[in-house]
Protein backbone atom coordinates (compact mmCIF):
# COMPACT_ATOMS: atom_id res chain seq x y z
CA UNK A 1 0.00 0.00 0.00
CA UNK A 2 2.82 2.40 0.85
CA UNK A 3 4.43 1.85 -2.54
CA UNK A 4 1.10 2.43 -4.29
CA UNK A 5 0.58 5.63 -2.31
CA UNK A 6 4.01 6.91 -3.36
CA UNK A 7 3.24 6.16 -7.00
CA UNK A 8 -0.06 8.04 -6.74
CA UNK A 9 1.61 11.02 -5.10
CA UNK A 10 4.32 11.13 -7.76
CA UNK A 11 1.74 10.82 -10.52
CA UNK A 12 -0.37 13.67 -9.13
CA UNK A 13 2.73 15.80 -8.64
CA UNK A 14 3.93 15.17 -12.21
CA UNK A 15 0.45 15.89 -13.60
CA UNK A 16 0.26 19.15 -11.62
CA UNK A 17 3.68 20.26 -12.83
CA UNK A 18 2.69 19.69 -16.45
CA UNK A 19 -0.49 21.72 -15.89
CA UNK A 20 1.48 24.60 -14.40
CA UNK A 21 4.04 24.54 -17.22
CA UNK A 22 1.31 24.52 -19.86
CA UNK A 23 -0.55 27.41 -18.23
CA UNK A 24 2.35 29.71 -17.38
CA UNK A 25 4.73 28.94 -20.25
CA UNK A 26 2.39 28.40 -23.19
CA UNK A 27 3.76 31.44 -25.04
CA UNK A 28 7.25 29.98 -24.82
CA UNK A 29 5.94 26.63 -26.06
CA UNK A 30 3.83 27.95 -28.93
CA UNK A 31 6.08 30.83 -30.00
CA UNK A 32 9.85 30.49 -30.24
CA UNK A 33 11.18 33.79 -31.60
CA UNK A 34 14.79 34.62 -32.32
CA UNK A 35 15.75 38.27 -31.85
CA UNK A 36 17.82 40.18 -34.39
CA UNK A 37 19.96 43.23 -33.70
CA UNK A 38 18.41 46.39 -35.11
CA UNK A 39 21.56 46.95 -37.18
CA UNK A 40 21.41 43.51 -38.78
CA UNK A 41 21.51 43.69 -42.57
CA UNK A 42 19.47 41.15 -44.51
CA UNK A 43 21.07 39.62 -47.58
CA UNK A 44 19.05 37.68 -50.14
CA UNK A 45 19.69 36.66 -53.71
CA UNK A 46 16.74 38.68 -55.00
CA UNK A 47 15.52 42.25 -55.15
CA UNK A 48 13.86 43.18 -51.84
CA UNK A 49 12.98 46.05 -49.55
CA UNK A 50 13.08 45.89 -45.76
CA UNK A 51 10.40 48.01 -44.11
CA UNK A 52 8.57 48.66 -40.85
CA UNK A 53 4.91 49.26 -40.09
CA UNK A 54 3.68 50.88 -36.89
CA UNK A 55 0.66 49.43 -35.11
CA UNK A 56 -2.12 51.42 -33.47
CA UNK A 57 -0.46 50.91 -30.10
CA UNK A 58 2.87 52.25 -31.35
CA UNK A 59 4.76 48.99 -31.94
CA UNK A 60 7.14 48.75 -34.93
CA UNK A 61 6.94 45.53 -36.91
CA UNK A 62 9.61 44.43 -39.34
CA UNK A 63 8.96 42.92 -42.76
CA UNK A 64 10.55 42.14 -46.10
CA UNK A 65 8.98 42.85 -49.49
CA UNK A 66 10.46 40.79 -52.33
CA UNK A 67 9.81 42.41 -55.70
CA UNK A 68 9.77 41.42 -59.37
CA UNK A 69 9.25 43.25 -62.62
CA UNK A 70 5.78 42.37 -63.91
CA UNK A 71 4.90 40.06 -61.00
CA UNK A 72 2.31 37.33 -61.45
CA UNK A 73 0.72 38.48 -58.20
CA UNK A 74 1.69 39.00 -54.57
CA UNK A 75 1.84 36.57 -51.66
CA UNK A 76 1.30 37.65 -48.06
CA UNK A 77 3.15 34.96 -46.11
CA UNK A 78 2.56 34.19 -42.42
CA UNK A 79 5.43 32.10 -41.15
CA UNK A 80 5.83 29.39 -38.53
CA UNK A 81 6.61 29.68 -34.84
CA UNK A 82 10.42 29.49 -34.92
CA UNK A 83 13.16 31.82 -36.13
CA UNK A 84 12.81 35.23 -37.77
CA UNK A 85 13.01 36.86 -41.18
CA UNK A 86 16.62 35.80 -41.63
CA UNK A 87 15.31 32.23 -41.94
CA UNK A 88 11.88 32.87 -43.44
CA UNK A 89 13.20 35.28 -46.03
CA UNK A 90 15.25 32.45 -47.48
CA UNK A 91 12.24 30.15 -47.44
CA UNK A 92 9.92 32.54 -49.31
CA UNK A 93 12.57 33.15 -51.98
CA UNK A 94 11.09 29.98 -53.50
CA UNK A 95 8.01 32.02 -54.42
CA UNK A 96 9.83 35.23 -55.34
CA UNK A 97 11.89 33.28 -57.89
CA UNK A 98 8.63 32.09 -59.43
CA UNK A 99 7.92 35.73 -60.30
CA UNK A 100 5.61 36.51 -57.38
CA UNK A 101 6.11 39.49 -55.14
CA UNK A 102 6.17 38.36 -51.51
CA UNK A 103 5.64 40.18 -48.23
CA UNK A 104 6.63 38.33 -45.07
CA UNK A 105 6.46 39.91 -41.61
CA UNK A 106 7.96 39.06 -38.24
CA UNK A 107 5.42 38.75 -35.44
CA UNK A 108 5.89 40.78 -32.28
CA UNK A 109 9.10 39.85 -30.42
CA UNK A 110 10.52 38.08 -33.52
CA UNK A 111 13.62 39.44 -35.24
CA UNK A 112 13.52 43.25 -35.18
CA UNK A 113 9.82 43.43 -34.36
CA UNK A 114 8.97 44.78 -30.92
CA UNK A 115 6.11 44.21 -28.50
CA UNK A 116 4.48 41.18 -26.94
CA UNK A 117 2.40 38.51 -28.61
CA UNK A 118 -1.26 38.08 -27.81
CA UNK A 119 -3.86 36.38 -29.97
CA UNK A 120 -5.61 39.71 -30.53
CA UNK A 121 -2.34 41.37 -31.56
CA UNK A 122 -1.58 38.60 -34.04
CA UNK A 123 -4.84 39.25 -35.87
CA UNK A 124 -4.59 43.04 -35.81
CA UNK A 125 -0.98 43.03 -36.97
CA UNK A 126 -1.76 40.64 -39.81
CA UNK A 127 -4.53 42.90 -41.06
CA UNK A 128 -2.13 45.84 -40.95
CA UNK A 129 0.08 44.10 -43.52
CA UNK A 130 -2.90 43.13 -45.65
CA UNK A 131 -3.84 46.81 -45.72
CA UNK A 132 -0.27 47.59 -46.81
CA UNK A 133 -0.79 45.35 -49.83
CA UNK A 134 -4.19 46.83 -50.65
CA UNK A 135 -2.49 50.18 -51.24
CA UNK A 136 -0.13 48.63 -53.78
CA UNK A 137 -1.96 45.75 -55.47
CA UNK A 138 -5.44 44.90 -56.66
CA UNK A 139 -7.10 42.59 -54.16
CA UNK A 140 -7.67 39.93 -56.80
CA UNK A 141 -3.86 39.67 -57.11
CA UNK A 142 -3.33 38.81 -53.42
CA UNK A 143 -2.65 35.26 -52.26
CA UNK A 144 -2.52 34.61 -48.52
CA UNK A 145 -0.15 31.82 -47.53
CA UNK A 146 0.10 30.42 -44.01
CA UNK A 147 2.53 27.88 -42.64
CA UNK A 148 2.18 26.00 -39.35
CA UNK A 149 1.21 28.46 -36.58
CA UNK A 150 0.77 31.08 -39.31
CA UNK A 151 -2.06 29.14 -40.96
CA UNK A 152 -4.57 30.22 -38.33
CA UNK A 153 -3.57 33.86 -38.79
CA UNK A 154 -3.83 33.44 -42.56
CA UNK A 155 -7.34 32.00 -42.29
CA UNK A 156 -8.41 34.86 -40.02
CA UNK A 157 -7.21 37.49 -42.51
CA UNK A 158 -8.77 35.65 -45.46
CA UNK A 159 -12.07 35.44 -43.59
CA UNK A 160 -12.25 39.23 -43.24
CA UNK A 161 -11.06 40.18 -46.72
CA UNK A 162 -11.41 39.05 -50.32
CA UNK A 163 -8.06 37.74 -51.58
CA UNK A 164 -7.97 35.54 -54.65
CA UNK A 165 -6.35 32.56 -52.99
CA UNK A 166 -5.60 30.98 -49.60
CA UNK A 167 -2.87 28.36 -49.26
CA UNK A 168 -2.30 26.55 -45.97
CA UNK A 169 0.76 24.40 -45.30
CA UNK A 170 0.44 22.03 -42.31
CA UNK A 171 -2.63 23.76 -40.82
CA UNK A 172 -4.66 22.93 -37.71
CA UNK A 173 -8.34 23.08 -36.81
CA UNK A 174 -7.59 24.75 -33.46
CA UNK A 175 -4.55 25.18 -31.23
CA UNK A 176 -6.30 22.78 -28.87
CA UNK A 177 -5.96 20.04 -31.49
CA UNK A 178 -2.19 20.46 -31.51
CA UNK A 179 -1.69 20.58 -27.76
CA UNK A 180 -3.97 17.60 -27.16
CA UNK A 181 -1.86 15.57 -29.57
CA UNK A 182 1.16 16.36 -27.39
CA UNK A 183 -0.61 16.04 -24.04
CA UNK A 184 -3.62 13.72 -24.22
CA UNK A 185 -5.84 13.49 -21.12
CA UNK A 186 -5.04 17.04 -19.99
CA UNK A 187 -7.73 19.78 -19.65
CA UNK A 188 -6.21 21.83 -22.44
CA UNK A 189 -9.39 23.73 -23.24
CA UNK A 190 -9.46 25.28 -19.78
CA UNK A 191 -5.74 26.04 -19.72
CA UNK A 192 -5.07 27.47 -23.18
CA UNK A 193 -5.16 31.24 -23.58
CA UNK A 194 -4.55 30.87 -27.31
CA UNK A 195 -7.44 29.39 -29.26
CA UNK A 196 -6.86 30.42 -32.92
CA UNK A 197 -10.00 28.60 -34.10
CA UNK A 198 -9.18 28.13 -37.78
CA UNK A 199 -12.20 25.88 -38.20
CA UNK A 200 -14.46 28.73 -37.12
CA UNK A 201 -12.72 31.39 -39.22
CA UNK A 202 -12.69 29.29 -42.37
CA UNK A 203 -16.49 29.35 -42.50
CA UNK A 204 -16.26 32.94 -43.78
CA UNK A 205 -13.53 32.44 -46.40
CA UNK A 206 -14.88 32.86 -49.92
CA UNK A 207 -11.75 32.45 -52.06
CA UNK A 208 -10.09 29.30 -53.35
CA UNK A 209 -8.52 27.24 -50.52
CA UNK A 210 -5.71 24.70 -50.80
CA UNK A 211 -4.30 22.66 -47.92
CA UNK A 212 -0.98 20.81 -47.97
CA UNK A 213 -0.35 18.30 -45.21
CA UNK A 214 2.03 15.40 -44.69
CA UNK A 215 0.79 12.12 -43.29
CA UNK A 216 3.76 11.85 -40.89
CA UNK A 217 3.54 15.34 -39.39
CA UNK A 218 4.66 15.02 -35.78
CA UNK A 219 3.95 18.64 -34.85
CA UNK A 220 0.51 19.37 -36.31
CA UNK A 221 -1.38 16.09 -36.65
CA UNK A 222 -2.57 15.21 -40.14
CA UNK A 223 -6.04 14.54 -38.73
CA UNK A 224 -6.27 18.16 -37.56
CA UNK A 225 -5.53 19.43 -41.07
CA UNK A 226 -8.08 16.97 -42.48
CA UNK A 227 -10.63 18.15 -39.94
CA UNK A 228 -10.07 21.72 -41.11
CA UNK A 229 -10.47 20.69 -44.74
CA UNK A 230 -13.73 18.88 -43.99
CA UNK A 231 -15.05 22.03 -42.29
CA UNK A 232 -14.61 24.20 -45.40
CA UNK A 233 -18.11 25.01 -46.68
CA UNK A 234 -17.21 26.12 -50.21
CA UNK A 235 -16.65 23.77 -53.14
CA UNK A 236 -13.53 25.54 -54.46
CA UNK A 237 -11.17 23.68 -52.17
CA UNK A 238 -8.54 20.97 -52.40
CA UNK A 239 -6.38 19.03 -49.98
CA UNK A 240 -3.06 17.81 -51.32
CA UNK A 241 -1.86 14.94 -49.15
CA UNK A 242 1.87 14.25 -48.99
CA UNK A 243 2.45 10.59 -48.04
CA UNK A 244 5.42 10.37 -45.70
CA UNK A 245 5.70 14.14 -45.42
CA UNK A 246 6.46 15.57 -41.99
CA UNK A 247 6.21 19.14 -40.72
CA UNK A 248 9.08 20.97 -42.39
CA UNK A 249 9.89 19.00 -45.52
CA UNK A 250 6.86 19.16 -47.84
CA UNK A 251 8.81 21.21 -50.38
CA UNK A 252 11.00 18.15 -50.96
CA UNK A 253 8.09 16.03 -52.24
CA UNK A 254 6.69 15.78 -55.74
CA UNK A 255 3.16 16.21 -54.41
CA UNK A 256 4.13 19.77 -53.50
CA UNK A 257 6.54 20.64 -56.29
CA UNK A 258 4.28 19.33 -59.06
CA UNK A 259 1.20 21.22 -57.89
CA UNK A 260 2.28 24.51 -56.31
CA UNK A 261 2.49 26.43 -59.63
CA UNK A 262 -1.08 25.49 -60.50
CA UNK A 263 -2.28 26.32 -56.98
CA UNK A 264 -0.62 29.74 -57.10
CA UNK A 265 -2.30 30.42 -60.42
CA UNK A 266 -5.60 29.70 -58.66
CA UNK A 267 -6.68 27.11 -61.27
Amino acid sequence: MLKLKKILVLSVTFYSIILLILYFFQEEILFQPEILDEEYTFQFDHDFEEFFLETDDGICLNAIHFKNENPKGVILYFHGNRGNLRRWGRIVLFFAKKQYDVVVMDYRSYGKSKGEITEKNLYHDAQLFYNYLLKRYAEDQITIYGRSIGTGIAVKVASENRPCNLILETPYYTIKDIVESWLPHFPTNALLRYKIPSGEFIQNVTCSITIYHGTDDGVVPFKSGKRLYDAIPISNKKMIIVPGGSHNDLIEFDEYLNTIDIVLQNN
